[in-house]
């Protein structure tokens, strides 16, 4: 008897132990992804708006490891010198990636599907919570296929009506300097773009070392975000209410459509403005040869004067530490601009839109993961160190009594801005800054809550607001003589142009002419470093002359036509919304 009582026990024990099964006398230690995933993934994210390149790391990989018993590698042809050349590669390969983010416009989805690039996920939808909540943004955002299917979900999905700005408390775009060295230099009043050069000058005359004690320039410029056009560039038009797409630029408010190659384009303007800059010793030498992430740490060492967007001189350099000196970025007022900003979009932007690899391993679980991105935990944690989401409740923040509060780690990274602390051993390992999402995505707009009511935005928050009430914004209401946001004041002094929010994206190039684009993109970014690089006038207005006619001698102006009837009918398009939501409004 005791001979068969041992042969069943030992048969019981192989058993469990071929099948995975824990007795009651053993800890499952197993997280919540290998429970329901076994085996563990290492997936592709391919991303066109990722800064970094390589294996997630730190806390935000270990909630991906615990939730999905996976991991995430990272291909951004943000770091490729020549993105869409990366892009085109890996495209004919028949395989981007386990998770694709990119833009359904120029007929990128409609290719996308018809190759068998990107998965129908159509039949998952019901199952899903996140997902079936944005199943009509998953609609038109699909739509542009040109098939039938589920096959992309849009990004900055907004509640909000479509003129009004998406964001917060200042506009995408709006000249930013250092304020503390703007008070210095007393002031001065700026008429128009080219006034800024000047105080920009004195500014760096007045600065003299960075934090760590190296040269402060009042530009650091940066190659990667480069695409069809010089970006840094690009964002000087936007201060004039440019939108640029393709090789045109529609200005949202007044329907002016301009090539950006036009002898006196706008556009030849601002590379003019950072030539002039350039020659005035107020550019960064390094800049050629730099990306986001240099520049950014350059920012926050008081290296660098002047932000091309508020949102990212303010979140790398507004430091509690740097802020009770009475340090810190901040917008200005140029008299002739207007900033341009996004509107709400309760479709959301089709720009960049995240889809599911058809030849992945796991379509389940990629589903599973991208209807996770969706929900309130997936999108607070989301937001990387200049995204001012509000990170894992528990770790940065928690709710007191329905009333969001930061913990003191927290107000560490927030408040203080020390995004080199170490997370606690329970999150991961390794710095905040370090562990931030890498997919650089946000699947909801700033003004969006939870579903308890709760802001994703801290800066939103009123523990936030009175933590972080400083010199340098009381000093702007007084100087500005205002009690409201800067975007509140610029909206009042009908300084913003508004791109409406509605669901849009640009069409397919005819296929005679899409090698020409890849030509006439290059040629672009080529020629706009060498004009800011100019030696001299002479040497700028030839560099001029060159670049056009080399693009007039490709199939440059046809390519200018179908972008200029492309904005027409968006244009159009911006005016049917307001004019509907005005309707409905009343």
């Amino acid at each position: 008897m005791n001979k068969r009582i041992v042969q069943t026990i030992s048969l019981i024990l192989a058993v469990c132990i071929l099948s995975g099964c824990r007795l009651p006398f053993h800890a499952d230690n197993r997280t919540e992804g290998e429970k329901k995933y076994p085996e563990f993934l290492t997936i592709d994210v391919f991303d066109v708006q990722a800064n970094y390149q390589g294996l997630q790391r730190g806390w935000f990989a270990k909630i991906v490891k615990d939730k999905f018993n996976m991991q995430l590698n990272i291909i951004a042809t943000n770091k490729e010198s020549n993105g869409d050349a990366a892009y085109e590669t890996m495209r004919a390969s028949g395989r981007l990636g386990d998770i694709i983010l990119t833009s359904v416009a120029d007929g990128r989805l409609s290719e996308l599907v018809r190759e068998g690039i990107v998965l129908d996920f159509q039949d998952y939808i019901d199952t899903h919570e996140n997902l079936a909540k944005y199943s009509e943004q998953i609609k038109i955002t699909s739509s542009y296929a040109n098939a039938e299917g589920a096959w992309a979900i849009p990004s900055e999905i907004s509640m909000e009506q479509p003129w009004e700005p998406a964001e917060y408390s200042e506009p995408t775009n709006a000249p930013t300097l250092r304020w503390d060295l703007y008070k210095e230099v007393g002031f001065p009043h700026m008429s128009t773009l080219e006034d800024l050069l000047l105080v920009l000058k004195n500014m760096q005359d007045a600065a003299g070392k960075s934090d760590s004690g190296n040269d402060v320039y009042a530009f650091s410029l940066f190659r990667d975000w480069d695409g069809g056009v010089m970006q840094n560039a690009g964002a000087l038009t936007a201060l004039y209410g440019n939108d640029i797409q393709g090789f045109v630029m529609l200005n949202p408010s007044t329907g002016k459509i301009e090539s950006i190659a036009d002898r006196d384009s706008a556009y030849f303007r601002a590379l003019h403005f950072l030539f002039e800059a350039n020659q005035m010793g107020l550019v960064d030498p390094e800049s050629p040869v730099q990306n986001y992430e240099t520049v950014a740490l350059k920012m926050r060492d008081g290296a660098v004067l002047y932000s091309f967007w508020p949102w990212m001189g303010i979140s790398l350099y507004n430091s509690k530490e740097h802020m009770s000196g009475g340090k810190g970025f901040a917008s200005v007022v140029i008299n002739d601009a207007s900033y341009l900003c996004w509107g709400s979009d309760s479709d959301g932007k089709q720009n960049f839109a995240v889809m599911i690899g058809a030849e992945t391993k796991d379509k389940g679980r990629m589903v599973d993961f991208v209807d996770w991105l969706y929900s309130d935990e997936g999108i607070e944690c989301l937001g990387s160190p200049t995204g001012d989401f509000r990170g894992p409740e528990g770790l940065t923040w928690e709710n007191v009594n329905g009333v969001p509060t930061l913990t003191e780690f927290g107000i560490d990274v927030f408040v203080n801005m020390d995004t080199d602390i170490q997370v606690p051993s329970e999150y991961g390992e390794g710095t905040w800054r370090e562990g931030a999402s890498s997919i650089n995505f946000k699947p909801v707009d700033q003004k969006v809550t939870d579903r308890k009511g709760i802001p994703f935005r801290y800066s939103q928050w009123q523990d936030y607001q009175d933590r972080t009430a400083t010199i340098v914004s009381n000093e702007w209401q007084k100087h500005y003589s205002t009690d409201k946001t800067p975007l509140d004041y610029y909206m009042q002094r009908k300084m913003l142009t508004v791109i409406p929010g509605t669901e849009w994206a640009a069409g397919e190039y005819p296929e005679y002419l899409q090698t020409v684009e890849e030509q006439c993109r290059q040629i672009i970014v080529d020629y706009s470093w060498r004009l800011v690089y100019a030696a001299d006038e002479e040497d700028f207005l030839r560099l001029k002359e060159e670049m056009i006619d080399t693009l007039d001698r490709l199939e440059f102006n046809e390519l200018v036509e179908v972008n200029i009837q492309s904005q027409k009918e968006r244009y159009e398009l911006f005016q049917k919304v307001i004019s509907d939501s005005s309707e409905g409004a009343r």
